[in-house]
């Protein structure tokens, strides 16, 4: 049955996290549609999508219509986008939810009843007042909400409220009466290494693209790696550059204080010494899916009010636990799936290797249009390439031969979209006409295939990002999207298995800083390309 958006929306406000998840799977393309309209860069895309979700996930309660889930995630992937440009500092998130163990089991009371009864006891008197008064009536007395408090809604407000209490008050203190079948077997990670990627900018200057992150799991004998942007893994790498690790060229952990690097001061470190004043302290960081390809952490809270789960970005939530020194864990089925088998010491060659391409600033101008070098010389990039965990890299193939290039699926359903492009300085077409031609045959695309021609403004004073167009859709064809700082112009490939020939056409301002175009795949099927040609038509 399909379930309506409203309905997924209540579930997962009671608690459901599977709920949640749907509502993740379902949105995903037209969030990361949305996003790749709003972002400057591909790479920003998957950034923009994961803190939506959270963000949206966080405020579950505030949504004031659930049917309308659509359009008010819509609105929050714009706030983040914006917050993005602005680059504010990414802000903790609310608790995870979680199903919460029965208490009792029909018949008479047998000593683990007993049990279960006396830790639910104890995590009722540990509610506020209100909240508390509206378990007693409503689960004890047995009172319908509407003789609780003023309201019907003012009583289920506060149950709500209690049973979010409860849940985390049980998850802290008796784990165990939560059902294996609700459990999650976890796995204790070692943080093991941050170290960043290099990156080239549109000015061809050297920039960190994005800081590859290994937890490695010692006595499996595996470890995983998280691709994590750069304003998400920066604050992990300086932590661990700055802390004694050992091995070669680095002091042993148990060094003298007179051989150790000065400790630089980070919000990490005020963020520890608050929870320490306040009475609390983190207990630890799990790192997980809060849905396909949404990574999250939860980073447990203990306090005076009691423990609480608190969801942050993935980033964040290391960072934190590399400066407390808290253990981290992962699910065994995430580290299942994404941990790969490592031997010896270095952890990082086994995902160095994997890094994803990112592509190059832009050139004087565009080469290799004959592919008579393969891919050398083309930028091959997108979501999927992108992508944080790394397991849907793969997602696509790229290939060239004989002249052709192909984009192919290499998986039913692929992850994002993959690209095909070149880009160059606009020098030597600001103030004409230009024209770019190619063939393309494809097949079983259904209108996710695109050839693009995008003409980048530069104004003065001012650094432009790699711009990414919306990833292919069902519009009415030609599309043109003209910024004030960019015009993208695209026609759909029509899914004809014969080759057939494409021509777009745009007129490059006096002020373009550079130009490029790309072939572009966001689903199953596959797409050749061949006899690219770009020139000046006036």
């Amino acid at each position: 049955m399909d379930i309506c958006d409203g309905d997924l929306v209540r579930r997962a406000r009671a608690g459901d996290a599977a709920a949640f998840r749907l509502l993740v799977e379902r949105h995903s393309p037209s969030a990361r549609a949305r996003a790749a309209r709003l972002c400057g860069r591909a790479d920003d895309v998957d950034d923009i999508v994961q803190e939506a979700f959270l963000q949206a996930f966080m405020a579950l309660d505030r949504l004031r219509d659930p049917d309308r889930f659509g359009a008010w995630l819509a609105g929050i992937i714009r706030n983040v986008h914006r917050a993005a440009d602005r680059q504010e500092p990414l802000m903790l998130l609310a608790e995870w939810p979680e199903s919460l163990h029965p208490v009792s089991a029909l018949g008479l009371p047998s000593a683990d009843d007993l049990d279960r009864a006396e830790a639910l006891r104890a995590a009722v008197a540990d509610l506020p007042d209100r909240q508390r008064r509206a378990v007693e009536l409503y689960y004890y007395a047995g009172l319908p909400a509407g003789q609780i408090a003023g309201s019907s809604g003012a009583a289920k407000a506060s149950l709500h409220k209690a049973r979010r209490r409860l849940r985390a008050h049980i998850t802290a203190h008796r784990p165990d009466l939560i059902p294996a079948s609700r459990r999650t077997a976890m796995t204790t990670v070692r943080i093991a290494c941050a170290e960043p990627h290099v990156d080239t900018r549109l000015d061809g200057s050297p920039a960190i693209g994005h800081i590859l992150v290994v937890l490695a799991d010692d006595p499996g004998r595996r470890a995983m790696g998280l691709w994590l942007r750069t304003r998400q893994g920066m604050a992990l790498w300086r932590i661990l550059d700055r802390l004694p690790r050992g091995g070669e060229g680095q002091p042993a952990p148990d060094a003298p204080a007179a051989e150790l690097p000065a400790r630089e001061y980070s919000p990490e470190d005020l963020a520890g010494q608050l929870l320490a004043a306040a009475g609390g302290s983190v207990t630890g960081v799990d790192i997980d899916e809060l849905g396909p390809n949404v990574l999250a952490a939860r980073i447990g809270v203990a306090g005076p009010a009691g423990t609480r789960q608190v969801t942050a970005p993935a980033g964040s939530a290391l960072a934190l636990a590399a400066v407390l020194e808290v253990p981290v864990q992962v699910p065994d089925t995430l580290m299942d799936r994404l941990a790969i088998p490592v031997t010896g010491g270095d952890l990082l060659r086994p995902f160095a290797s994997r890094t994803p391409a990112r592509p190059s600033g832009p050139r004087s101008g565009p080469r290799n249009l004959a592919f008579a070098d393969g891919l050398d010389d083309w930028i091959i990039g997108g979501s999927s390439r992108a992508e944080v965990t790394g397991a849907r890299w793969n997602d696509y193939a790229v290939a060239a031969a004989h002249g052709t290039a192909t984009l192919s699926a290499a998986v039913p359903q692929p992850f994002g979209d993959v690209f095909l492009g070149q880009q160059w300085l606009a020098d030597d077409y600001r103030g004409a006409t230009v024209t770019l031609r190619a063939e393309v045959r494809s097949q079983d695309v259904d209108g996710c295939a695109e050839l693009s021609l995008d003409i980048v403004n530069q104004p003065e004073g001012r650094s432009q990002a790699r711009i990414m167009h919306a990833p292919p859709g069902d519009q009415p064809q030609p599309v043109q999207h003209v910024r004030r700082d960019r015009q993208h112009l695209s026609e759909a490939i029509t899914g004809t298995r014969d080759w057939t020939r494409y021509q777009i056409t745009g007129r490059v301002p006096a002020d373009a800083g550079h130009m490029g175009f790309e072939l572009t795949l966001a689903g199953p099927g596959s797409v050749w390309l061949r006899n690219v040609d770009l020139a000046r038509t006036s």
